[in-house]
């Protein structure tokens, strides 16, 4: 009685799990109407980014330190250099002189041949993205 009662019951519940996975299924399509002109900005942007992402620059960093002396060997550089912008930069806890903003390894190789002649301590860097 009780193989009986055991089998009933088993046959009862695999009947219930077939037909409520079958029974409750549910197929559909989705439809997106979107703009055409989306697809054109996303390109663009997609550009933009290829092009103008100072992150993916190299730069130069000529000193690391106190404020004041940061400010004074930004303006020798200036006074020696004018092809490359500087600018000063304060990570806790020094305050650093960057220099330029550079496409490739070589370009910055070259300008850091030029700089490490009045600045022996520079040396070619790539800086980490900002978090937003």
């Amino acid at each position: 009685m009780k193989t009986l009662s055991l089998k009933i019951n088993l046959l009862a519940l695999i009947c219930y799990l077939i037909l409520t996975t079958n029974g409750f299924a549910q197929q559909g399509t989705v439809t997106v109407n979107q703009d055409k002109n989306i697809d054109v900005l996303l390109d663009l942007k997609k550009e933009m980014n290829k092009t103008d992402n100072s992150t993916d620059r190299y730069k130069i960093q000529v000193y690391s330190g106190n404020r004041s002396d940061a400010e004074a060997t930004q303006s020798k550089f200036n006074s020696t250099f004018d092809k490359w912008n500087s600018n000063i930069v304060y990570e806790y806890p020094n305050f650093k002189i960057w220099v330029g903003s550079f496409t490739t390894r070589l370009e910055a190789d070259r300008a850091l041949k030029e700089v490490k002649q009045k600045f022996s301590s520079a040396f070619i860097f790539k800086p980490k993205k900002e978090i937003k």
